[in-house]
């Protein structure tokens, strides 16, 4: 009984001491008709994207959400 309190107590340790997942918005998105948009997009690279579309019905985008063009503001110009 005293091991699976030590084994316990060293799980919750490792699990506090962990590093947080860190939000990062990946280049590439999976996209196919079971996921919604812009996709599952999970994959640094094109090269990681197309080996999960390999074999299945999907495609491979660039995240339109992290690279997606600034929107230019016009100024107004006074007459």
């Amino acid at each position: 009984m005293h091991k699976i309190w030590i084994g316990l107590a060293a799980l919750v340790a490792a699990a506090a001491l962990g590093d947080p997942a860190q939000a990062r918005d990946y280049r590439y998105c999976l996209i196919s008709p079971g996921f919604g948009y812009p996709g599952e997009c999970s994959y640094s690279t094109y090269r990681q994207c197309a080996a999960s579309a390999s074999g299945r019905y999907a495609d491979c985008i660039v995240n339109p959400r992290a690279y997606a063009e600034p929107r230019r503001t016009y100024r107004r110009r006074h007459r």
